[in-house]
């Protein structure tokens, strides 16, 4: 079983920088294929943020955040990170890693173990 634990989140003012890391462990020696952020604000369904996989060309942004968000991964330390800059108030929201065990893909659908969520709020 992999689990994973966001770290990171808190509270910044626009145009701040925040890193969120999310840790897993693994179990069997399963290694996720994808990982990826998503988020939640209040009143709005949950989105996806950015997803990577095991390959270089498997990375997504959503629109509202390129330029501006850097999802990276490091397998060997088990680590994934997400670097925001330039946050705005609409990237307020709790932000939950996700792992696929199967393949790359950008909707929750695809993504079998999820994090507890953590809190991002960015004021004016």
């Amino acid at each position: 079983q992999v689990k994973l634990r966001e770290s990171g989140g808190g509270l910044a003012h626009a145009g701040d920088s925040l890193i969120l890391h999310c840790i897993w462990s693994e179990e069997d020696s399963i290694t996720p294929y994808s990982l990826a952020w998503f988020r939640q604000g209040l009143g709005k369904d949950r989105e996806i943020v950015a997803a990577i996989g095991r390959i270089d060309n498997e990375i997504y942004y959503t629109d509202a955040v390129k330029g501006r968000f850097t999802i990276s991964r490091n397998n060997g330390r088990q680590v994934m990170q997400l670097q925001m800059d330039s946050l705005e108030p609409d990237d307020t929201a709790v932000y939950y890693c996700a792992a696929s065990l199967r393949t790359y893909g950008v909707a929750p659908e695809y993504y079998d173990r999820w994090g507890q969520g953590i809190g991002v709020s960015v004021s004016s």
